[in-house]
């Protein structure tokens, strides 16, 4: 159906304060169009991208608040997408896919999809799938945000996995792995703690089998990006016990 034979009734609508961005990752223009012209009625912003690689740079760019995700297209696939999302965070995942096998269904949902839609789908029921995710999730997320960690120049947002430095009239923005991200998380929880190798492998890679020389390899990674933005020695090595943040204050 084309966008200009959208039905003239307004679909029940949600809260719009919520103002939530949707990325459509889809290679089909015709169905992008469609979809977004349903979402838009519900008060959504949009972005498209045609590639997954596309969609992995605007995603980490825009931070959509969700991902309508075709399976099927060139290059990288939509499942790719899905694992490269799910190691970054929690951003939920709608899967638009014409592969319709009970399989491909279970493989999405335990890869971390939140919803699975076949084509040829009905757009209205997309967008109130949408809202139903978007819904549940924001409603949470709203309920039981992370504060923000500041601890002297650091900036860490839990909820949406930044990290910005900050000093007089600037703000730069680290760019970290999951893993990273997680280890200067749970150090900045207590700033001046000292946390053993073993404590730091089982709070920020628990489903690894890593040896505790690896947590040394993702904390060394960590401390040279710090390091390039004027924190040198962060987080500072503790010899014979572990590391602690012990960021200026």
């Amino acid at each position: 159906m084309p966008a200009s034979d959208l039905p003239g009734t307004p679909t029940a609508r949600w809260d719009h304060s919520l103002n939530a961005l949707v990325l459509i990752v889809e290679d089909e223009p015709e169905i992008a169009d469609i979809v977004a012209a349903y979402l838009a009625r519900e008060g959504l912003r949009t972005l498209r991208a045609q590639d997954g690689l596309t969609a992995l740079s605007l995603h980490r760019s825009a931070r959509p608040d969700l991902v309508l995700l075709d399976v099927q297209m060139p290059g990288m696939d939509g499942w790719t997408v899905l694992n490269t999302l799910r190691q970054r965070g929690d951003t939920p995942v709608i899967m638009l896919t014409a592969l319709d096998q009970d399989l491909d269904k279970l493989t999405a949902l335990r890869m971390g999809a939140d919803d699975y839609v076949v084509k040829p789908f009905n757009p209205a029921e997309v967008a109130a799938r949408v809202r139903a995710v978007l819904r549940r999730t924001l409603n949470a997320a709203r309920q039981s945000a992370p504060e923000i960690l500041r601890v002297g120049s650091l900036v860490i947002d839990p909820e949406h996995h930044t990290v910005h430095v900050e000093g007089d009239g600037y703000s730069h923005e680290l760019l970290l792995t999951l893993t990273e991200f997680k280890l200067l998380h749970c150090m900045a929880l207590a700033p001046m703690r000292i946390f053993s190798r073993s404590e730091l492998m089982h709070e920020c890679l628990p489903e690894s089998e890593a040896l505790e020389r690896t947590v040394d390899s993702h904390v060394s990674k960590l401390r040279r990006k710090l390091d390039d933005v004027g924190l040198a020695n962060v987080p500072a090595s503790v010899r014979g016990v572990g590391y602690r943040l012990a960021a200026d204050h």
